[in-house]
């Protein structure tokens, strides 16, 4: 065991790449993290109090999703879950939460079920290219079956002349795919992430969207870089990432896609599966600023 700036830590060492990078992050973070106790912060706790952070500036990891799939071991991550959500913002191109099998977006919703302009609406606006007319999606699809050297295969929903009509500004907002050596690799830009809510759910849904658009072009999956603004941890969080970090961790499963067709259009929670996913208990009752 050692101590750093008074919090005392065990040497844990993780069987697995993603919960590697998570601890190094939260120790990071919780070692030299920078709080905004003293600035004007937008996010609220459900009593109206404000929602302070540790934050940390610029955060880039690196998984390789050849070797293995990032998925957080140390605790449950509802991986089916997950990927609905990814497929829902990516597949059906959808900005209503009556598309989704979970309720996590049912607080930026109005009474039509409508997120506004954002995330899978912006998926699904039609640009017009010399090839033809295209969403983002089914251009970066194209790319990968008739360019794939392309270094322009890349999405954007960060579109700043519909975020007044957006109910949550995107936090994962573009994605740059690159095919080298006959892998398929990517590198998401996040402008914000909560270490502990959000952090094994994105990793995953990404490496699961990274292997689908490799399988479905013919390509092997390669590396996912993901980049993180603003990586921080709520102050109501410490305790419970300082326990999540001690836990034990465990091998990473395997991904197993088993649809009968390659056609990104053609997977879902069925025939997207995680194989001998072994993992700690689920963390219950986290408190979600907003």
């Amino acid at each position: 065991m050692y101590a750093i700036m008074g919090i005392v830590f065990s040497e844990v060492v993780a069987l697995s790449r993603a919960d590697d990078i998570f601890i190094a992050n939260c120790k990071q973070i919780l070692t030299q993290g920078v709080s905004t106790e003293n600035e004007k912060v937008r996010p609220k706790w459900e009593d109206g109090s404000p929602a302070y952070t540790l934050k940390c500036f610029g955060l880039v990891n690196r998984y390789n999703l050849c070797e293995e799939f990032p998925i957080l071991t140390q605790r449950s991550i509802n991986f089916r879950a997950a990927l609905d959500e990814i497929l829902w913002i990516w597949q059906r191109k959808s900005n209503n939460v009556n598309d989704l099998n979970s309720k996590i977006w049912n607080a930026w919703a109005d009474e039509t079920g409508s997120i506004g302009k954002a995330y899978g609406y912006q998926l699904g606006v039609k640009h017009k290219y010399k090839e033809g007319e295209f969403d983002q999606v089914d251009r970066v699809l194209f790319d990968l079956n008739n360019n794939p050297y392309s270094r322009r295969m890349m999405t954007n929903i960060y579109v700043h002349q519909d975020l007044h009509e957006m109910h949550l500004y995107p936090c994962a907002y573009s994605m740059t795919f690159n095919v080298t050596d006959n892998r398929l690799n990517a590198i998401l830009n996040q402008r914000s992430q909560d270490m502990l809510v959000a952090n094994g759910w994105n990793v995953s849904q990404y490496a699961a969207l990274v292997h689908m658009m490799a399988h479905a072009s013919g390509f092997e999956p390669g590396e996912l870089v993901h980049v993180i603004a603003d990586a921080h941890i709520y102050d109501k969080h410490i305790p419970i990432v300082q326990e999540l970090i001690e836990r034990p961790v465990f091998d990473a499963p395997k991904l197993v896609i088993t649809a009968p067709e390659r056609d990104f259009y053609s997977y879902s929670a069925d025939n997207v599966q995680l194989d001998n996913y072994v993992h700690g208990p689920t963390i219950k009752g986290i408190p979600v600023a907003v």
